[in-house]
């Protein structure tokens, strides 16, 4: 395994690795190949094989023609024929052989890359999908993925079979007449040259093609999502949007031009080069068998072998463009793999005591971390990342609720209560203070116990395109029918999924569209009382809906808290009268806190807030306070 891929190092080494690709990627790439050694070993094995058999035809060649002069017997030519055609045989079976061991590794290598990613992103904090465009994250999965696999699955083959062709075939070659190999040899640095310009160029393009790519992808997810679609068409551009992705789509198409022409032109030269030395073969080995100084078939014999000479060296110069366009779409990949996860568990963490639980913030303190921290200006696509962030915005924020109470946060928009609430499942890190449940602080545990101690309902509750059976068992794998019908019950959807031609396999659509604003907040219900957690973050859920919708979800949402500690956010401040304790938000802090006759006797932030809420009369009951 080692030979093999200092064999592949010292390749892309000499072709002379273009400026600005990251140190040690061939390293990494070679550490992703560590677990298929000893697949790699036997293709190692298989190309000596095909080498050799490569090298070994010509020879025999040669001999024929030497027999066919020197007039011995038919049967001799005749076995030595035979002998050509047997290697000829088994060069073609060991080459099946050989392709299918390298698509092997090549594609069990793609797989564990893949894997690697999708786990490392999924493993990154919020704030880097708020700040990441989906199609350029796609694009590093999909385009920069197949873009490296060419390497395993289509160069490592003949990038080790050339090379040890290549070298075979020279040793051959000096030992039949080392004159004719010098001679044949003269035109050498043509290759050479023209490859070490060639790959830096290339390796421009690709990158340059990367990024458009990657752009015309992110346009497509946008565009193509129902909010997107839905957009463009209210504002009418559909035209200026075509517009927009035909320039990109046509910078693609003049780089592909310019890459074919400047691979075409290269190849073309190599092969006029290689026909060159052929001729200069024939006409000094030709002279050489005239003068006697050589046999004819020699003189066969090593026109032969320089094909199996330059022959790779053509496929080589190819393979380096190919290598290095691989290494550019690994070093995009890696790229996104070194971002470090802010987030992370413990190795000792552990899982909270049985019973009910309590929730606590204890001068917490808090501020956005800074864009370079877990994002890439290449997936923003931007050339510098905003330099904001890590400013302040929670300043010694402390409140408990027990088990079973619940905190309502009120207050200004911007006041920092979604970030408050974001903090509790861990989605960010506090600066300094603690957040704790059950007395136990959240870095302690581990991750899979707070994703069941803690349930999140926002304004927008997220529904994969999928089926409603499917959404539902996300959050509980595994639940039974009569489990899934009981939460639909409790969430007040039953009916509607009764009605449904096919009931719980309907499709939902993307994001859930196909239902109505009000049925996908209670559909988000219905999993989170699935999940059955003993604490419960509502961010605002029933802002958007109507007071038809907001009925319903707050019958479901009543079910939902019932027995649970809840902290709930809430612009309108009907809905949180029944709250053990309330809250006030502003800048950040925590500037008033009680229950809702005191909050409005004491004639502050809170009453002020609620007055001016209600100035123009009296509200019938909302329906969304919860535990009354």
């Amino acid at each position: 395994m080692d030979n093999a891929w200092m064999l592949m190092s010292s390749a892309m080494r000499r072709a002379d690795t273009p400026r600005g690709l990251a140190p040690g990627t061939v390293r990494r790439v070679a550490r992703f190949a560590r677990p298929y050694w000893r697949s790699l070993a036997v293709f190692l094995v298989l190309t000596v094989v095909s080498a050799v058999i490569a090298v070994t035809t010509p020879v025999l060649a040669g001999k024929v023609v030497d027999r066919i002069v020197g007039g011995h017997q038919a049967g001799v030519v005749i076995g030595l024929a035979l002998a050509v055609a047997g290697l000829a045989v088994a060069d073609a079976g060991l080459g099946l052989v050989e392709r299918w061991q390298s698509s092997r590794i090549g594609e069990g290598l793609i797989l564990d890359l893949r894997r690697a990613v999708f786990e490392h992103v999924q493993r990154m904090p919020i704030a880097f999908f708020t700040r990441t465009r989906t199609g350029a994250l796609v694009s590093r999965l999909n385009n920069d993925v197949i873009g490296a696999q060419r390497t395993f699955t289509a160069t490592l083959s003949g990038l080790v079979t050339n090379v040890i062709q290549l070298v075979l075939s020279l040793v051959v070659m000096v030992t039949l007449s080392w004159q004719v190999t010098v001679v044949a040899l003269v035109l050498l640095p043509i290759f050479v040259l023209p490859a070490r310009r060639l790959g830096r160029r290339m390796a421009a393009l690709q990158r340059e093609a990367a990024q458009l790519n990657a752009g015309m992808t992110t346009q497509m997810t946008e565009r193509f999502s129902a909010p997107g679609a839905t957009l463009v068409k209210l504002f009418g551009r559909p035209l200026q949007e075509a517009e927009e992705f035909g320039q990109r789509a046509g910078r693609v198409r003049d780089i592909g031009v310019r890459t074919a022409m400047l691979t075409r032109w290269f190849m073309t030269s190599l092969t006029l080069v290689s026909a060159l030395a052929q001729a200069l073969v024939y006409g000094l080995g030709g002279w050489l068998a005239i003068q006697g100084k050589l046999a004819p078939g020699t003189v066969v014999a090593l026109a032969l072998l320089l094909t199996r000479l330059y022959s790779p060296l053509t496929a080589l110069a190819n393979v380096r463009v190919d290598v290095m366009t691989a290494l550019v779409s690994f070093e995009r990949v890696f790229e996104v793999l070194d971002l470090e996860p802010m987030i992370k568990e413990r190795p000792d963490a552990r899982a909270l005591p049985p019973g009910g639980v309590s929730v606590e913030f204890d001068d917490v303190r808090f501020g956005y971390p800074a864009p370079e921290s877990y994002s890439l200006a290449s997936l923003e696509e931007v050339s510098i990342l905003d330099g904001r962030g890590g400013e302040e915005v929670l300043h010694g924020i402390s409140f408990r609720a027990e088990a079973g109470q619940m905190v309502a946060l009120v207050g200004s928009s911007g006041a920092g209560k979604s970030t408050i609430a974001s903090l509790l499942p861990r989605l960010y890190d506090v600066d300094s203070g603690a957040i704790r449940l059950s007395d136990v602080d959240v870095r302690d545990l581990d991750f899979a116990t707070i994703r069941d101690t803690v349930g999140v309902v926002t304004q927008d509750g997220h529904l994969f395109h999928d089926t409603i059976r499917a959404n539902l068992t996300y959050a509980r794998p595994g639940a039974g029918d009569e489990e899934l019908r009981d939460a639909l019950e409790r969430a007040r959807l039953a009916d509607l999924v009764a009605s449904l031609p096919d009931g719980l396999d309907t499709v939902v659509g993307e994001r859930g569209y196909r239902l109505s604003g009000g049925e996908r907040q209670r559909l988000t219900i219905a999993r989170l009382l699935l999940a059955q957690p003993k604490v419960i973050v509502l961010d605002e859920a029933t802002a958007h809906l109507d007071s038809e919708s907001e009925v319903a979800v707050g019958e479901a949402l009543s079910h939902a808290l019932a027995g649970r500690t809840a902290l709930v956010i809430a612009h309108r401040l009907s809905t949180v009268r029944a709250a053990d304790v309330i809250l006030v938000v502003e800048a950040g802090r925590i500037v008033e806190r009680g229950t809702h006759d005191e909050l409005l006797a004491a004639g502050g932030r809170y009453a002020e807030l609620y007055h001016t809420q209600f100035a123009d009369g009296p509200v019938s009951p909302d329906p969304e306070e919860f535990a009354a």
